[in-house]
């Protein structure tokens, strides 16, 4: 949406006192542990931006909780792999030689959002080593979110998404649905006998660029949306205005045991 049309639609400024505000009456408290999937245009004019909107997150829980955000950049993967768009063939192993390594302090997101662009370069905040789907964290978890992030099963037991599970944190739909919550992948995970993948990245080793090839699995997001549904018709979902932006948060733990549930069901 053009800034304009933005504006037009929106019926007072969006300022980073008034959604603060909104997410403790939506139930963020101070101190906990929040995976943020986020749109900045669904709020409406914000006064400031993505830095505003940062910045209030943060004032939410304040430097005792630890704010999350995926910082995924899916281009630095296979490029056999890629559909949206896909490359010729012939291209494949000049990108598989060329392609710049995974750098946690400037390699930018893809498809992540302002908000998420912004948080990634924040003061003080970490990102995990996954080359293909890092996350970010800022706060007094903020380490033990993002270390060890192995190569293989890069949404597994390894990942921030467990990380998260483990601290019992909250899930935050910041005017986006649930095919975006990462979190339902770490029940596929979960499932018995997934079905293997072979993935590769460009990262550094031992000093040097390496194309490093890792084992992962088949994951699928097409069911999340209705997965979403389901849990939120079980009770266990907030929901809310944040500034003009439709919200939901939930805890994260009891949405991965219920998706796996669901998954397990339909298998």
């Amino acid at each position: 949406m053009r800034e304009g049309k933005l504006i037009e639609a929106t019926p007072g400024p969006r300022t980073r006192a008034s959604l603060a505000d909104d997410l403790r009456r939506l139930g963020l408290r101070a101190g906990a542990t929040v995976l943020v999937h986020s749109s900045l245009h669904a709020l409406g004019w914000v006064c400031g931006g993505p830095v505003a909107v940062v910045q209030a997150l943060m004032d939410a829980i304040t430097p005792d909780g630890t704010l999350v955000m995926p910082t995924h950049s899916g281009d630095l993967s296979d490029p056999a792999l890629w559909k949206n768009p896909p490359v010729p063939k012939s291209w494949w192993p000049t990108i598989r030689q060329t392609m710049p390594a995974y750098d946690p302090r400037t390699t930018p997101t893809r498809g992540m959002g302002r908000i998420v662009e912004v948080f990634r370069t924040w003061p003080g905040v970490q990102r995990s080593a996954h080359p293909a789907t890092s996350f970010a964290a800022w706060g007094s978890q903020a380490a033990f979110v993002t270390e060890n992030h192995l190569l293989d099963y890069e949404m597994g037991e390894t990942s921030p998404l467990a990380r998260v599970y483990d601290l019992d944190g909250r899930v935050l739909l910041l005017g986006v649905g649930y095919d975006s919550n990462t979190s339902f992948h770490l029940a596929e995970y979960r499932l018995p006998n997934p079905k293997p993948s072979r993935q590769g990245a460009p990262i550094v080793e031992n000093g040097r660029r390496v194309w490093k090839e890792f084992d992962d699995i088949e994951i699928d997001d097409d069911p999340f949306g209705q997965i979403g549904a389901d849990f939120e018709a079980a009770g266990s979902v907030l929901e809310g205005k944040v500034g003009s932006a439709v919200s939901r948060l939930f805890s994260q733990r009891k949405a991965v045991d219920f998706a796996l549930q669901w998954l397990r069901g339909r298998a």
